[in-house]
């Protein structure tokens, strides 16, 4: 089968032919469909993620299958199920890091991976679906969509028409306007350096787009969330709480970055501020997929507008070029 491999840090992805042992105790073997990019994964590819030592190694955390095998013990899938394939813990058997096959050597990977036609997954990071729900968005079921709804409901503790920001609006930011309009923020205000993700913030329910979070000047914000993990961009959002604000972190900084807290005394001023990091916004894949394909068959997730890129996996150099230049919304790859 053809996989993307990360073969080397700070390099392209490799097309290889890579095949797949035996299934072991709860694995599952999933004929993948698509799989969304995600910013994680540039961090992957950077070696960030302390995952040197494992390489080579097959990637992606997000995507859409059908069922074609199961191992022993597995219980919560049968054959000719659709799943979404996520990082999030869910239910069923955690198993032994999957194995495949690379140039006649055994290689390691991940509990979960979806850049490939076909993927060993641990039975806990799939849940089934119901086969008429959409491959593109089943894919960000396993991530940029789940991981926002679950922290606007689970962590921001956000009141009606409390404000709220959203710096870096890419395949979660996105996400998250859409989730807090589900909530009634108000006012909602999308932060992005690129100027041509305005209408694309404003479709996802933003009431106003801004380059930068110190150019919001009408009153301090309640709730902040940077998916960037730039440090400068976080301390600067700091300055911008309100004093009940809270602060949630999605985006990861590179490892030994600091981020600085100019005068931290105005961290004590009203009731205290908060400043977080999130997991996934704490989703619970096998109770939160179900709710969140009743809104999309409800009419009110609206996902399309999202994908605004899509490639074949042959072309997955070029899916993650598009995703280092801000211009994506969610890039989609077909692994048919």
């Amino acid at each position: 089968m053809k996989a993307a491999v990360l073969e080397a840090i700070d390099q392209p992805l490799v097309i290889r032919d890579v095949k797949c042992t035996d299934l072991k105790v709860g694995q599952v073997l999933v004929r993948n469909i698509v799989s969304g990019l995600c910013g994680a994964q540039l961090q992957e590819i950077h070696g960030f993620k302390n995952n040197a030592k494992f390489l080579p190694h097959l990637m992606g955390h997000e995507g859409c299958g059908i069922v074609e095998e199961l191992g022993e013990g597995v219980s919560t899938v049968k054959i000719g199920d659709k799943v979404v394939m996520h990082w999030r813990v869910g239910s069923g058997i955690e198993s032994d890091f999957p194995n495949y096959i690379l140039n006649n050597k055994i290689i390691s990977s991940g509990k979960v991976t979806t850049l490939s036609q076909y993927s060993i997954v641990s039975e806990n990071r799939i849940t089934s679906v119901p086969n008429d729900t959409p491959p593109e968005f089943c894919a960000i079921l396993g991530c940029a969509l789940s991981t926002a709804l679950g922290i606007i409901d689970n962590e921001t503790d956000l009141k009606f028409g409390e404000s709220l920001a959203i710096i870096g609006c890419g395949g979660v930011g996105l996400n998250l306007l859409q989730a807090a309009s589900l909530k009634n923020a108000c006012p909602i205000i999308a932060v992005d350096k690129n100027q041509n993700k305005k209408n694309l913030c404003l479709q996802s329910d933003a009431n106003i787009f801004l380059q930068n979070i110190e150019d919001y000047k009408d009153n301090k914000i309640d709730i902040i969330i940077d998916t960037t993990g730039i440090p400068e961009v976080i301390s600067n959002s700091i300055d911008k709480l309100s004093d009940k604000g809270r602060l949630i972190l999605v985006g990861q900084p590179a490892p030994g970055k600091f981020i600085e807290i100019s005068n931290a005394l105005n961290l004590f001023n009203g009731q205290g501020k908060i400043i977080k990091a999130t997991q996934g916004g704490k989703t619970c894949p096998q109770n939160d997929i179900p709710r969140y394909i009743k809104l999309f068959n409800d009419g009110r997730l609206k996902v399309n507008h999202l994908f605004t890129h899509q490639f074949d996996i042959d072309e997955i150099n070029k899916g993650f070029d598009v995703l280092r230049s801000g211009e994506a919304g969610r890039v989609i790859i077909s692994t048919n």
